[in-house]
């Protein structure tokens, strides 16, 4: 079986994403509608779990969950977890709880004390960050696919523009 290929294209419409399953890489067209809904003003609960899942994918595949806790995604962190529960991942969430445990986030923690809080992580706390990297880069959970379930299941409260 031919491999898919990569959705490079504007999107029309959500649905008209959501029909090209068969035709392109599921997890290219979630970037196309992750892309979409960043260019937002405003983002419904449902579109948020989409932008903070794919910014946790994209930030830990590229650098590690300090990535994800440094970069300005760390505006995710407070409902990371739970976005990642409703999108169907429970095992990339517990992987992402036991990260931001070894961040140590307060309640109240601006994305900026996050940031901070990142580029102040001694060599153990690193290490301990590399460990659950490496976990969550065995993806236990299939992201992009379920992430696309839930993008489908809740086409009503998500729209590209």
């Amino acid at each position: 079986m031919a491999e898919l290929e990569w959705f490079d294209g504007e999107p029309e419409s959500l649905d008209q994403l959501l029909g090209l399953a068969d035709s392109y890489r599921v997890d290219s067209l979630v970037v196309a509608i992750d892309q979409a809904l960043q260019a937002k003003a405003s983002l419904t609960p449902a579109e948020r779990v989409v932008v903070a899942v794919e910014a946790l994918e994209r930030e830990v595949n590229n650098g590690g969950y300090n990535q994800f806790f440094f970069n300005s995604s760390a505006e995710h962190v407070p409902y990371i977890v739970d976005a990642l529960t409703a999108a169907g991942c429970p095992n990339v969430a517990a992987i992402t709880a036991e990260a931001i445990a070894v961040l140590g986030p307060q309640p109240g923690w601006s994305a900026e004390d996050i940031s901070n809080a990142a580029a102040d992580m001694n060599e153990s706390d690193d290490e301990r960050l590399s460990a659950l990297d490496q976990k969550f880069s065995e993806y236990p959970d299939p992201i992009e696919q379920r992430l696309f379930a839930y993008i489908a299941d809740h086409r009503d409260a998500i729209a590209l523009s």
